[in-house]
């Protein structure tokens, strides 16, 4: 049976991430003939091609493939077993790492990860923000620990651990003539100049979704690929938007936005998610944030109203 250095790994992890051998040596600091000797060298020892280099960069081989699981997971035991030295000394150092979309920053930041590092400042988070696919992808492959996202796709690799039904609103300012509105629908709603999210995102799928429901095209007067641009549009009263209550909590607790609810099938069912990877091992510290999240968001507290 053949043995390779597992380091070597590693390399050959980086080239398929960042998507070509020069973006991984980049990313790692190093010149490219580097990352391409280690490839080159684990491809030797085992006797296979590990990659296929195409002018748009490089993908694995089914052999390459395999070594990229191994990676992932051999990464992700030596995380369980840190965390578990962590855990040991009772929670005083470690890290989580979470991964939500921008929606839900604000709202962990002022709750949970606020509540969590009072109890425990020794233990370091780390937060970054994607769309849905990323999220879905970070999660799956042990990039992160923890996910926040909202109407993820079905992935057997996935388990919800929380759940929260969030269905579409419209969101306008408190002056605008449908803040008072007791619901709108997308005929009402297309009168309006309308500001939606661009890009692989949970709540432009579901609002494709609804549009087919409804046989109504929306034509947006502006897109961006941040929710903070849309509230911005919303707020200096040019128009509206369509998210969920739990991506603008803040908002609309200061009063300054309303959330009309929405007459469209599509949207009544649609749920935010606390995620991890199937069958994962979390350390100590992200089950213990986990908790915190699940008691600090106000989507998960089922009592809480929205609007």
């Amino acid at each position: 049976m053949p043995a390779f250095q597992d380091s070597r790994a590693r390399y050959l992890f980086e080239a398929v991430y960042c998507g070509s051998v020069r973006a991984a040596a980049e990313k790692l600091g190093i010149v490219p003939s580097a990352v391409s000797r280690q490839i080159s060298l684990l491809e030797e020892e085992l006797g296979l091609a590990l990659l296929e280099r195409h002018r748009h960069g490089v993908v694995p081989t089914e052999a390459g493939q395999l070594i990229l699981d191994y990676h992932r997971e051999h990464t992700a035991h030596q995380h369980d077993m840190l965390a578990k030295v962590d855990a040991m000394r009772g929670l005083h150092s470690g890290s989580v790492s979470v991964v939500s979309g921008e929606g839900f920053a604000q709202e962990l930041i002022d709750g949970p990860i606020r509540q969590f590092r009072q109890q425990y400042p020794g233990v370091s988070i780390s937060l970054e923000i994607y769309g849905t696919t990323e999220i879905m992808r970070r999660i799956r492959e042990d990039a992160a620990e923890i996910g926040l996202v909202y109407y993820p796709p079905a992935d057997s690799h996935i388990t919800a651990r929380g759940t929260a039904r969030q269905p579409m609103h419209a969101i306008v300012h408190a002056q605008h003539p449908l803040a008072s509105a007791p619901h709108t629908s997308l005929q009402e709603l297309n009168q309006w100049p309308i500001a939606m999210l661009q890009g692989v995102y949970g709540i432009r799928q579901l609002i494709e979704y609804a549009e087919h429901a409804d046989k109504i095209h929306l034509s947006p007067a502006l897109t961006s690929n941040l929710i903070s641009v849309l509230l911005a549009f919303v707020s200096s009263g040019q128009g509206v938007t369509l998210l969920p209550p739990c991506s603008v909590t803040a908002a609309l607790a200061s009063g300054r936005l309303r959330a009309i609810p929405i007459h469209n099938p599509a949207f009544q069912d649609a749920e935010m998610q606390l995620i991890t990877r199937t069958g994962r091992h979390l350390s100590p510290a992200a089950n213990r944030f986990l908790l915190y999240c699940m008691q600090g968001i106000q989507a998960f507290q089922t009592d809480q109203p929205i609007g």
